[in-house]
């Protein structure tokens, strides 16, 4: 696997300070003149985009979803949210809003994508698109997000349509609602929507908090068969919490609309043990697909890279998505 790394302007300003740029990491397939696809991926709530580029210290890279994807062919774009990783951390972290990251990551997808087609110059690291690389002109996109991350991909998807096809991770709109207070649950969506930088700073007294754990993980993990040496590799990609992104994804129906527009085919990956209700449910929101694929990870929790089973869930997703590109 060839691998560079990038920042992109994200074209979004905040008044009186530098522009926000976006941190990437491209991931090339060893023989990048057969790359079959862009995947552009975005991380969970408190997670910064080596979520996807797990690697324990003794080098087991079976854990790194860029890595099998590459190893299929695929490129792998992983982008870091505004405020997070590499990307530029604005003073005040309420500013990030959805709306903003949306357009954000859009604009870095279109900048990347741009690069590795030929359309722009700037290079990718070092002077060069990477070793190997020739520009793609026809290359298509899929997005890839996990919990938060999955939102702001349907986000995205509703607001710039660049991918032929989108994979959420660990997300239904369900929410969770019951870590929302009655009173916040109950409120019509327009108004949550109006209110929600106003809702976040009452529950959020920290621009970029950090989430403290509690000592069993089960939240997190689901379950005791998540593999030691993984939940050692998450601790480089554990970050603060982007505090407004990560309430929206938390309250009901929370990209309920934007879900039920999507017209290219979905993928829905869920841990058997994750946190978002009944597996059977989540299709039922992207009613505007014509091809909804639902997979159920067995003996998995909400970070699905860390169990045994992910090589399935790698394998079925790339498999998924030759599918999409192929049509066989």
């Amino acid at each position: 696997m060839l691998q560079s790394t990038l920042k992109v302007d994200s074209g979004e300003r905040i008044d009186g300070e530098p522009p926000l740029l976006s941190g990437v990491t491209v991931s090339l397939p060893d023989d990048p003149a057969r790359a079959k696809a862009a995947l552009v991926c975005l991380a969970g709530g408190n997670m910064n985009r080596k979520y996807f580029d797990l690697m324990p210290a003794d080098g087991d890279d079976s854990f790194s979803f860029a890595r099998a994807m590459a190893a299929s062919g695929f490129v792998v774009i992983a982008i870091d949210h505004l405020g997070l990783g590499d990307s530029t951390r604005p003073a005040d972290g309420y500013a990030l809003t959805p709306d903003l990251l949306t357009r954000a990551n859009a604009r870095a997808t279109a900048e990347v994508l741009a690069m590795l087609r030929g359309e722009s110059p700037p290079p990718l690291a070092g002077g060069g698109r990477g070793e190997g690389w020739k520009p793609h002109p026809n290359l298509k996109s899929i997005g890839v997000g996990h919990s938060m991350g999955a939102m702001m991909t349907v986000l995205q998807q509703a607001h710039a349509h660049q991918h032929i096809a989108v994979a959420v991770l660990g997300f239904a709109t369900r929410g969770l609602p019951e870590y929302m207070p009655p009173d916040v649950s109950q409120m019509p969506q327009a108004e949550q929507r109006t209110r929600l930088v106003e809702l976040v700073r009452k529950t959020f007294p920290e621009p970029y908090p950090r989430i403290r754990s509690s000592g069993n993980g089960q939240q997190i993990y689901g379950s005791a068969n998540a593999d030691p040496k993984g939940i050692a590799a998450l601790k480089a990609a554990t970050d603060c919490l982007l505090p407004v992104p990560a309430f929206q994804s938390m309250l009901p129906d929370n990209v309920g609309p934007e879900a039920a527009g999507i017209t290219v085919p979905v993928f829905i990956g869920v841990g058997s043990r994750d946190m978002t209700g009944t597996a059977d449910d989540i299709p039922k929101a992207f009613s505007g697909s014509r091809h909804v694929t639902l997979y159920v990870q067995p003996d998995a929790g909400h970070s699905h890279f860390l169990f045994p089973t992910r090589l399935d869930l790698f394998q079925r997703l790339a498999g998924w998505a030759e599918w999409v590109i192929t049509g066989t």
